[in-house]
Order: structure tokens, then C-alpha cells, then sequence
């Protein structure tokens, strides 16, 4: 099955007044695309062919009846595309000119269906020019303002349809020698929108990036508009397309995007991406890009920080905006910076993405989960709220109140009180007054020389290997590992701090790594929804290595309470019995100095089931023990095995009498 098959079919409306062309136009593309990828459809021969008695039958049929045959026609055409994963393209009409009335004969089903709906906005004089030689149809005669009427009607219109239902819209103009090849690329653009999710090709460029920064420990990902400078370079694109007279308009038409019940969803960017598109071409959108990036000047914070950052290779970092991609390459290669730092960004079809708030928090979470990059992000506005959450460390940069967000003050409150984010605040100029108050937002500056000094330092996580997962520099793993390390700290309070580190690594580790199912279960209002736990939970088993991984072990099968434990003094305790129908097996200890033990563990379960998967937790695990090339890590790679643990150390000590950490755990240091 395609990807398109799987989900909404790609349909595409080719609309504009009766003699604009679009007849015409589809034949042309009918010559030009592939037929493996497209099929055309004339709509009202598409009617026709649903409709007993066809055409002329229709035409007798009163306007509820009509209006159901134009539904099944579009329906039609979408199941079609859905079966073959063929996308359409339909020829189709919003409203008729009757007696002086302009009448609507679109159906919701048309709107809810298309993908994208590209109007040829043709000039009157030229429109009735083409009605007048077309000898095969019978047009009423209108004069250019009742057209030109008509046509500023239907824009109006669509305008508001793709505000309210999510499709693309492209008004297009007719200029022979490009009409053609901007139909082309509008097209294929929807095909590709519709067919690779937008996360998916995100995903691929950071992966490109990684391929040629392969020696990173730390990323810094940072905001472009209102955090590396105070201007806003989308207003300033179009405030010069306005005074260059490039673009009709009296003021830009984003906010009308945005502003609308679209918001700041990727409908929204893929619309704005359009209307880039038809502003200017490529060759006027690099000429404005350039004005723009002579008029906007970076913080010399920032410039200064991304200097620093040039000869240190294990520090990257990444300008992630939701505007314009080029206007912040053309800056940071300006500065000397677009080698150490890249952009990723949109405005344009031939960019392949658009930026999303929720883009932005994906691309720290991949840094973080395929390449165990510790993030700082950096931004200044509620679209920046999902990143600064994703991230091991967060920063707000606060402007000048006149131009600063003003809805961000109570965005962050809510994401800092509701959801514990950790965040401190950036303010530039240095004198502007802070956003909430210092004891929720703490200050902080980009020459700092603790926060400098914490973004350069080495992280060992470079030399871990991909199948480890850990928590060693987030605030939560700082807070629960104090407990385990307290000298004054043993017994039952001990094994409490070791239970919440493995109920702190069920949620956080192995719900992503295993997934989650759904099961069904009483609302406390009475009726039935569906609820989560871990994938595969029965038949899921928890092994604690005794004895001091039983107190995690605990910790654990109280997230998974479904999952059997089982107690192992040493390999042989496991037995066939506990394998049987299982699909996971979790090996816990409190602690990995060497892995010996653990690989003993490893052997004995894939004896005997050599397809179970085997996943292992601890509470600290020496660096060296899952550095690269170490036998445990040959042994993890091989058996397709994850390492997921609170913190690393490189401090490789085995306990003995009253540090021991089984004897801590269980007041016995005095037999030690």
C-alpha cells in the first residue's frame, strides 16, 4: 500500500471563471505529467457520468438534487484516488452567473476533499476576449466590471473556504510562457505535501546535518525572528515587496493566514509557503531576501556566542525558524557564521518543509533520541514553547516590550506551573524590564561565564553508544540520584529512592522504546474510553538482579503491573518457564561497573530465546562499560539489546563493606 492510500488522496481543483482556460490547461498537464502518479477529470463530465441519463438529465434536476449528484461525483473521485494512490486533478466550477446573481454550485464534500485548489486569476479584458472567440460554448456577454465582480467574488470566497476547511490555494495568473510550469510545480508540491508527511522530510535534513557533524556532544537550537535580532524579517519581506510595488497588496497578507482558525498549523505554513510563491518569483524573492538581510542586524550576543562556537566541534547548532530560510542564510554567511551554523526553514516550494511549532520541538527530541545531544533551545514566542519543553536546557529571550510577545508571559506561567518546565530568561538590551519575576523566570546573560562554560564543556556522551539511553544531565535525574548517593541515606528510604528511579525510567525510557496500547476502560463519568499502558505488558518480564536491583525492580512493576517479576541471584535462576510466550525481558541492577555480570544475564536468556527482545535498566552505568567497542557494547549491538539508565559515571567504584550499595539498600553494611 502507498503512503497516499493509506490516508487522505490528493485531489486538486483547477478552478476560475467559465472561458479562463482551465479546459484547456488540462489537457496541457494531461501531455506533461505521468500517468502512473495522475489522472484528469473534467467535472462536468465526471457528473455526467454518475448521473442516470447523463448531462441532459442533470440539466432537469432541481438544485437539492444537483447538489447531491456533484457530491457523489466528487466522493467518487476521491474513492478512486484513494484505491489506485493516484493523485487528481478536476476541473470544477465555484458559482454560475444567473439573471445578474451569482450562485453557488460547490458542495461542503468538494471543499472537504480537495487538497489544494489553484484558480486561474485571469484579467477581464482578457477573459472576455477568450469567451467571445470560444465559438463552442454559449456564455452570457458581460461586461469587464460584471467579471471582474465575479471573479473578486470567488476569491473572496475561496479565501474563506481555505480558512475554514485547510486546503492549499494558489490564485495564478495566466502569462502564456509560465502558466504551465507554475502549474506544474504547484501540483507536484501537492503531491508531495499529500504524500510525505511534512515530518518526515524535516526529519531527513536533520539527518543530513548529523551525517556531517558526526563529533557532536551539545546543540544549541535557536529561534531566527525576535531572538537573534529584534526585527521581524517576514514583516520586513513584505513591507518591501509593498515599497518596491512587487506585490499589489496595501499590507501583508500572513496575518490574515494566521490570524484565521488555521493558527499556527502546518495548513497554515503550507499557505503561506503558497503566497511567497505568488508574490514573487525566484529570482524577486532572492532580490528581497537580500534587502531584507542588509536592513536586519544580529545581537552581538549571539554573533559572539556563534563565533566562540566555530572551533569547537563537539557544539553545533542550528537557527530553526518558521519564516525565512534564506533571508538567515544570507545573514549568518554576512557574519562568517553559515558554516558552523545551518538553517532550517521555509517560504518557498523549492525549501520541501515547513516549520511548525511542533516541528521545532521534533527536531530537538530527534537530536536527543537518535544522537543523545543534550539541547539548549532559544527562543521569544509562544511557537517556541513546545522546543523549549523538548530541550535539556531552555532559554527566553525577552525584547523590548513595545515589540516583544505579548501573550508569552502567560504561556510560559503556564508551561513552568502546569507542566514544569525549567526556563531562564535572556534579556536584550540588557536594561529592557524582565518578563514574570525572578523566582519563576531567573535572569541570565549570553556572556555568562557558567552558561559558557556549561554549553563548551565535554558531555561523555559522545563516546556512549546510540543504544543507551540517559538522564545524566537533566535536573530530574540530579534530583533523584542525590538520595542513592547520601551516605546517611540506607533502608527502606534508600529502596524508596530506588523504586521512583525505576518508575522514573519506566515512564520516561521505556515507554518510547517499547510504546504503549490501548485497552478499554470506565470513564469516572460512566461510559467507556480507551486508555494506555506499555505494549505487550503481560507478556512482559521484569527480572531484578539481586539483590540490588529489586528495590528499581519494584519501581518498575509498579508502572507495569501486568508484567511478571522474577528474582535472580544469578543467570541460572532464569528458567525456560519465565520465557515462554514473553516478548520482553528487562534486566534490572542498581548498578554497572564492568557489565560482566550483566553479560553473563544477556547469554543466558538468548539460550534460550533467541528472539525475545532483552532490554536492561540501572541506576548508574560506568562510561566505559557502553563506550564503543567495549564487550558489552559489541554484545548490546549484536543482540539487539537497549540500555536505558538514570545517569552515567566515569566513576568506576565497586562498593565494599558499608558503600556496598545491596548492603545500604538493606541495612546490612555491618555484615559487609
Amino acid at each position: 500500500m502507498s503512503l497516499q492510500t493509506a490516508k487522505k488522496p490528493v485531489v486538486i481543483g483547477l478552478y476560475g471563471l467559465p472561458g479562463s482556460g482551465k479546459s484547456f490547461l488540462l489537457k496541457k498537464l494531461k501531455q506533461q505529467l505521468n500517468h502512473r502518479d495522475y489522472v484528469f477529470y473534467e467535472g462536468s463530465e465526471m457528473i455526467s457520468s454518475v448521473v442516470p441519463g447523463a448531462l441532459q438529465a442533470f440539466q432537469k434536476l432541481n438544485e437539492e438534487e444537483k447538489k447531491h449528484w456533484r457530491q457523489v461525483a466528487i466522493d467518487t473521485i476521491a474513492r478512486k484516488c484513494r484505491q489506485s494512490g493516484k493523485t487528481a486533478i478536476v476541473s470544477g466550477h465555484l458559482m454560475f452567473w444567473c439573471d445578474g446573481k451569482l450562485v453557488r454550485v460547490y458542495t461542503n464534500n468538494d471543499m472537504q476533499v480537495y487538497s489544494h485548489i489553484i484558480y486561474l486569476d485571469i484579467p477581464p479584458a482578457t477573459l472576455s476576449q477568450q469567451r467571445s472567440q470560444d465559438l463552442q460554448r454559449s456564455r452570457p456577454n458581460l461586461s469587464f466590471s460584471d467579471l471582474l465582480r465575479w471573479q473578486q467574488t470567488e476569491i473572496r470566497e475561496l479565501t474563506g473556504l481555505y480558512q475554514r476547511h485547510g486546503f492549499m490555494f494558489s490564485c495564478m495568473a495566466r502569462e502564456s510562457e509560465t502558466q504551465l510550469p507554475t502549474a506544474i510545480k504547484l501540483i507536484e508540491y501537492s503531491r508531495r505535501v499529500g504524500t510525505i508527511p511534512n515530518a518526515v522530510r524535516v526529519d531527513a535534513k536533520v539527518s543530513k546535518y548529523l551525517t556531517s557533524n558526526k563529533d557532536l556532544e551539545t546543540m544549541l537550537v535557536v529561534d531566527a525572528d525576535r531572538t537573534l535580532s529584534a526585527n521581524d524579517t517576514g514583516a520586513t519581506f513584505w513591507d518591501t515587496m509593498i515599497q518596491s510595488q512587487t506585490w499589489a497588496g496595501t499590507k501583508s497578507p500572513l496575518p490574515s493566514v494566521f490570524d484565521s482558525r488555521l493558527g499556527y498549523s502546518e495548513a497554515a505554513f503550507l499557505q503561506a509557503t503558497l503566497l511567497y510563491e505568488q508574490a514573487a518569483t525566484e529570482e524577486e524573492f532572492e532580490r528581497i531576501c537580500d534587502i531584507v538581510a542588509t536592513k536586519t542586524t544580529m545581537h552581538a550576543g549571539f554573533v559572539s556566542l556563534f563565533q566562540s562556537m566555530a572551533s569547537q566541534g563537539h557544539v553545533g547548532g542550528l537557527v530553526v525558524t518558521c519564516g525565512i530560510r534564506r533571508v538567515w542564510e544570507k545573514i549568518l554567511e554576512r557574519e562568517g557564521l553559515s558554516q558552523k551554523i545551518k538553517v532550517i526553514g521555509g517560504a518557498r516550494i523549492s525549501d520541501g518543509i515547513v516549520v511548525t511549532p511542533q516541528t521545532k520541538a521534533e527536531i530537538v527530541s530527534k537530536l536527543q533520541r537518535e544522537k543523545h545531544l543534550y539541547v539548549y533551545a532559544i527562543g521569544d514566542s509562544p511557537l517556541d514553547v513546545p522546543m523549549l519543553e523538548a530541550a535539556d536546557e531552555a532559554l527566553a529571550v525577552v525584547g523590548d516590550e513595545d515589540s516583544r510577545s505579548r501573550s508569552m508571559d502567560n504561556e510560559l506561567l503556564d508551561a513552568i506551573m502546569r507542566r514544569g518546565l525549567v526556563v531562564r530568561q535572556i534579556l536584550i538590551p540588557h536594561n529592557v524590564s524582565p518578563r514574570l519575576w525572578e523566582a519563576v523566570l531567573p535572569q541570565i546573560s549570553l556572556d555568562d561565564k557558567r552558561f559558557l562554560d556549561s554549553v563548551f564543556s565535554r558531555r561523555c556522551r559522545d563516546h556512549v553508544h546510540s543504544r543507551v539511553w540517559h538522564a545524566t544531565d537533566k535536573n530530574v535525574a540530579k534530583l533523584l540520584m542525590s538520595p542513592t548517593r547520601d551516605a546517611s541515606v540506607g533502608g527502606p528510604m534508600l529502596r524508596r529512592a530506588h523504586n521512583a528511579i525505576g518508575a522514573y525510567l519506566a515512564n520516561e525510557f521505556l515507554a518510547e522504546l517499547l510504546g504503549v496500547e490501548e485497552y478499554p476502560m470506565r470513564h469516572v463519568q460512566g461510559h467507556d474510553i480507551p486508555g494506555h499502558r506499555f505494549q505487550h505488558e503481560r507478556e512482559t518480564v521484569i527480572v531484578a538482579l539481586m539483590r540490588g536491583g529489586e528495590p528499581m525492580a519494584l519501581g518498575l512493576n509498579d508502572a507495569l503491573p501486568l508484567a511478571m517479576l522474577v528474582h535472580a541471584n544469578s543467570p541460572s535462576d532464569i528458567k525456560k518457564a519465565h520465557l515462554e510466550n514473553k516478548k520482553t525481558i528487562i534486566l534490572v541492577d542498581s548498578v554497572i561497573n564492568s557489565g560482566k555480570t550483566l553479560i553473563q544475564f544477556i547469554k543466558r536468556v538468548r539460550e534460550m530465546r533467541k528472539t525475545v527482545r532483552v532490554v536492561v535498566l540501572a541506576g548508574v552505568v560506568h562510561t566505559e562499560a557502553v563506550s564503543k567497542g567495549h564487550t558489552l557494547t559489541r554484545l548490546v549491538e549484536q543482540e539487539d539489546i537497549h540500555i536505558g539508565t538514570l545517569r552515567l559515571s566515569s566513576n568506576k567504584f565497586t562498593g565494599t563493606r558499608g558503600t556496598d550499595t545491596g548492603h545500604r539498600l538493606f541495612n546490612t553494611t555491618h555484615m559487609a
